[in-house]
């Protein structure tokens, strides 16, 4: 077998012999392959509105220093307290932001592709201040955080995109801040359903991603305060449940639950 042939593609069983036109159709279909994973960066049609705001040399740069990863529903992306290396952006799926505090785990956000995850911990310090999940079949880009850094110093545009989106992330973060502090189990509960609703889905009939478990998460209650709440609304025909399976029957009362707490 030809060495090269071997070492590029040693996941590839081929039986021992000389060079023929297997190993020629092998090494051109890794040239090809590895061309089309350079050019990957340029030819996105998800590229995020701060991505778009680089020159053609900066975004070579990019895509030099960038992998593209899928994960599954239930897997890990980014641990907290782990060494922080990338920025991490997503390009297709929904994704849960949770932070384990000294007595409970709480969901502070879900993010719904396309978006960067939590800006202001992978730039400010050397580790992660949280952990993302993959809540459905998800992909994602890794950005090595020193060319992101880069990009920040050397391009004012870039740098501008980077400020709104970290400002929009604090704006989202005192909102849900006042909610939480303000609002009554039952108003938390109906802000969860609208935001799945509105900002997810985009429909008043869907599937719930997260469990029981992961809504108590979000709204700072118990898993038995969620079920409830979630059983009364059921009954005063606010909502339609079957399982996981929501339909908005009363958007009108829903929205007073909700802006009333």
């Amino acid at each position: 077998m030809c060495p090269y042939i071997y070492k590029v593609y040693s996941d590839v069983r081929v039986r021992k012999q000389s060079c023929d036109i297997y190993h020629i159709y092998f090494y051109i279909y890794g040239l090809i392959k590895s061309i089309m994973e350079k050019t990957i960066c340029r030819q996105c049609t998800i590229m995020s509105n701060v991505a778009q705001k680089l020159n053609e040399k900066e975004i070579c740069e990019l895509q030099n220093n960038c992998a593209e990863v899928h994960f599954k529903a239930g897997d890990i992306i980014v641990k907290q307290d782990a060494l922080s290396t990338n920025v991490v952006y997503i390009k297709s799926g929904l994704v849960k932001i949770h932070i384990k505090g000294p007595t409970r785990e709480r969901i502070r956000r879900i993010s719904m592709a396309p978006a960067y995850l939590c800006l202001p911990s992978s730039l400010g310090d050397k580790v992660n201040h949280f952990s993302a999940t993959a809540i459905e079949d998800t992909t994602v880009c890794f950005i090595d955080v020193n060319i992101f850094r880069k990009f920040i110093y050397e391009n004012g545009d870039f740098a501008y995109q980077i400020i709104l989106e970290m400002s929009k992330s604090e704006l989202q973060n005192i909102r849900n801040c006042l909610n939480n502090t303000q609002k009554q189990n039952s108003g938390k509960i109906a802000d969860a359903i609208l935001f799945f609703a509105n900002d997810i889905y985009h429909s008043n009939e869907f599937t719930l991603p997260v469990s029981r478990q992961d809504i108590a998460e979000m709204t700072g209650i118990t898993r038995e305060s969620v079920c409830r709440i979630l059983t009364d609304f059921n009954k005063e025909q606010i909502i339609e449940m079957d399982s996981k399976k929501i339909r908005i029957v009363n958007e009108k009362l829903l929205r007073q639950i909700s802006e009333k707490g």
